[in-house]
């Protein structure tokens, strides 16, 4: 059972800044996928970016350019550093880890099997 914990949400101006992180209770090492997905009031939770074990990242085609998400296996913790923040980007944001090597797709929710209990983040105009 992975824990994750999120941290760094908070109200920011439009085009600021924040970075968000996410600790798990185990080594990210060996967690194959973690990802964030957000959720506004009303909506469903979508995907906004994943980062593989190896490395290689992808993000979703509303945050490219804006938001890049990375993780540090040696201390067990992902980031997201969202850039240019716009009013539209104000949600609750989770960190999700899949312990699957191989499945569906990374933007699906039905990928991951561990989620945090998000932190709000929002943008005021």
């Amino acid at each position: 059972q992975v824990q994750l914990v999120e941290s760094g949400g908070g109200l920011v101006q439009s085009g600021g800044s924040l970075r968000l992180s996410c600790a798990a209770s185990e080594r990210t090492l060996s967690i194959p996928l973690m990802a964030w997905f957000r959720q506004a009031p009303g909506l469903e939770r979508e995907f906004v970016g994943a980062v593989h074990r190896n490395g290689v990242g992808r993000n979703a085609d509303s945050v490219k350019g804006r938001f890049t998400i990375s993780r540090d296996n040696a201390k067990n913790m992902v980031y997201l550093q969202m850039n240019s923040l716009k009013p539209e980007d104000t949600a609750v944001y989770y960190c999700a880890a899949s312990s699957a090597a191989y499945g569906t797709s990374w933007e699906s929710r039905a990928r991951y099997d561990y989620w945090g209990q998000g932190t709000q983040v929002t943008v005021s105009s």
